[in-house]
């Protein structure tokens, strides 16, 4: 992993702000709109949160510190594309990210803040984020346009297609992928909002994986697959790369529809991943008091679960979507978040009814719930690897979100967003809190 000094990272930052490579208001020319054979886009989001001083009965190892904080993060990514031959193309995404998220991201299951993950040093570092082989086959139906953007080349394709992936990616860009929240650098920033946060999808510490996954689209629906790897330890960023030995296996159906002229769509997933995870309940079995479930790991243990989304546009820039996700909560969290049974939905709202098309804002809340035996594991004293507070009077956890996003110009965005927090890591003894978070997003 490279690393490179804070005032490097701030100089590249704040250099590409200041020289876009497109001025602003420029038309693309005939050759652009033709078929790319490469491109290059950029992205960089930088988020500051603070959260005030709010009541605690009690802190654990693992809990939102009840003092006042802030903390920064920024992310950037490249994104190069090339295309290789008809229907392929090869997707190269390096991504500088740094910072740390409140009390080192610790102490909220629904996290406020998509833009860190759990990484123990918050100095800037360069790893690879993608690094994909996509093939796309042809099957009819007319063709579709495809705009240019990251991990994405400009020009048309089948409308009904077979595509195969296969390399470093992110789970979440083949399923439970919905279009009203799926962005913590432009929407809603909640771990909670922006996936379904029940379905524990295989990631490292900075939420990449390796894997293989097919979508097959015929005219109104879809239906995906794909088999990746787990990391080695919970929330490690070494990975597990023997698939005979640990692995996600998912799979996806969608269909889109009309209800009169409005589009919509539905989505399910189904999941089942394996590790070599700890069990709650022989965790408790071996130490009622205290208990340790990263002593009970075991090769072979499984978690399995569903998700599914909808979303519908309501017309006049209003859109509206729903998550609801579950797994079966018997072994630990391993890759994404301490979440056993989710509900989450909320509206998007285009500034085009003030004149301000490109502004967005959103209304969102999550509830998030645990197994039994997750439950009793954290009451007794036990630890994961994001939420632990020693002990436990359980409580849904319960966090809502609204957020204002201001296009500065066609390249740079700026934004506000305020989430309170009820039963934070699902302890009526502790909260509710409320985070505030200043963002700056620039992409082209």
């Amino acid at each position: 992993m490279l690393r490179f000094p804070r005032s490097l990272f701030a100089s590249a930052f704040f250099g590409l702000l200041a020289f876009p490579p497109r001025v602003l208001g420029e038309e693309p020319s005939e050759e652009e709109a033709a078929p790319e054979r490469a491109a290059v886009h950029y992205q960089a989001t930088v988020a500051t949160q603070w959260h005030p001083t709010f009541s605690a009965l009690y802190s654990g190892q693992n809990s939102l510190q009840p003092k006042q904080e802030s903390a920064t993060s920024i992310v950037m990514d490249l994104f190069l594309g090339a295309r290789l031959w008809s229907g392929a193309d090869v997707e190269f995404q390096p991504e500088l990210a740094g910072g740390r998220g409140l009390s080192s991201t610790l102490g909220v299951a629904a996290f406020p803040s998509g833009e860190v993950y759990r990484v123990g040093n918050p100095e800037p570092a360069v790893i690879v984020g993608r690094l994909f082989l996509r093939q796309v086959i042809g099957l009819g139906g007319g063709t579709i346009p495809v705009d240019s953007g990251p991990n994405q080349l400009a020009g048309e394709r089948d409308r009904d297609a077979l595509t195969l992936t296969v390399g470093k990616v992110a789970t979440t860009d083949f399923v439970d992928s919905n279009p009203v929240s799926n962005d913590p650098h432009t929407g809603f920033m909640s771990w909670g909002l922006w996936a379904s946060a029940a379905y524990d999808y295989p990631a490292d510490t900075r939420g990449y994986t390796y894997g293989l996954a097919a979508d097959l689209t015929r005219d109104f629906w879809s239906i995906r697959a794909g088999v990746f790897c787990e990391p080695k330890v919970a929330n490690g960023m070494e990975m597990e790369l023997d698939l005979t030995k640990a692995r996600g296996v998912v799979a996806e159906g969608e269909a889109r529809y009309q209800l009169g002229e409005l589009p919509g769509a539905v989505r399910a997933l189904v999941f089942r991943n394996t590790a070599d995870m700890g069990s709650y309940e022989e965790a408790l079995a071996e130490s009622p008091t205290s208990p340790d479930v990263t002593a009970t790991r075991a090769q072979g243990r499984t978690k399995t679960g569903f998700a599914a989304s909808t979303n519908q546009d309501l017309s006049g820039g209003l859109a509206a979507f729903l998550r609801v996700s579950y797994d079966d909560g018997r072994t630990e969290s391993w890759a994404f978040t301490e979440i056993d049974r989710s509900v989450a939905g909320g509206l998007v709202l285009s500034g085009s009814r003030w004149g301000r098309a490109d502004d967005r804002v959103g209304l969102g809340l999550v509830v998030s719930g645990l197994s039994n035996p997750h439950r009793s594991y954290l009451a007794a004293g036990g630890y994961g690897f994001i939420i632990g507070d020693g002990r436990l009077n359980y409580a849904p956890e319960v966090l809502a979100e609204a957020y204002y996003l201001v296009a500065v110009t066609r390249e740079v965005f700026a934004g506000v967003n305020y989430q309170p927090i009820f039963n934070p890591a699902y302890n009526r003894d502790r909260g509710p809190v409320q985070v505030l978070t200043g963002r700056v997003h620039v992409a082209f």
